[in-house]
């Protein structure tokens, strides 16, 4: 059986996350695919992050009709920072049979040798790299010739980023977040007054 593990922080997910993991679905044979947000992301600040609940709960709207496509409370239910390095070896544990690909955007393979236990993280997991920006495709594809157990899946980028949204949401710009997030996601948002300011 044939897993695969998308992980990141999810302030909010928006449509390039939802058509990242798509793509991914259409590029490999797997049986599961779980969405993981983070309760401590390690590589960023997590000041301001919005709670646990509201995070699982926008994956779950943007997810929904995604088939074979599970989101995860796992970290948000551990202590401490959230390091791939344990979320992969307990789905490993789970999972022992088959491909375990771990999904990264191609700007966290660019930083990936300096994370928590990479070399022991790398030989738990297939990791399975996707381009999420123009800018680096090609330095992507280079950094991915370093780890030869890697998959590499170009795919057209759709530029946007879960801070624009936030931005976006704090202006009350809604009009322009519905091309970049799920319907849901957006009413969710605004129904609880996500990333609007509380000063």
């Amino acid at each position: 059986m044939n897993t695969a593990i998308f992980g990141g922080t999810f302030d909010p997910v928006h449509n390039g996350h939802i058509r990242l993991l798509r793509t991914v679905l259409q590029a490999v044979e797997v049986e599961n695919a779980f969405i993981i947000p983070d309760r401590i992301p390690p590589h960023k600040q997590a000041l301001g992050l919005s709670s646990g609940q509201d995070r699982l709960e926008m994956l779950r709207l943007a997810a929904a009709g995604l088939d074979r496509v599970t989101v995860s409370d796992w970290e948000l239910e551990r202590e401490g920072k959230s390091y791939s390095y344990y979320t992969v070896k307990h789905f490993r544990e789970l999972y022992p049979e088959g491909e375990l690909y771990f999904i990264m955007g191609s700007d966290m393979l660019l930083s990936f040798d300096k994370w928590y236990k990479a070399e022991e993280l790398m030989k738990l997991c297939t990791p399975l790299c996707i381009t999420r920006s123009a800018a680096d495709t090609d330095a992507c594809r280079e950094k991915a010739r370093q780890y030869p157990s890697a998959v590499f899946v170009e795919a057209e980028p759709f530029e946007v980023s879960s801070t624009q949204i936030r931005r976006l949401a704090a202006e009350g710009r809604y009009d322009e977040l519905e091309p970049l997030v799920d319907p849901k996601v957006l009413g969710y948002i605004i129904e609880k007054k996500l990333y609007i300011s509380k000063d």
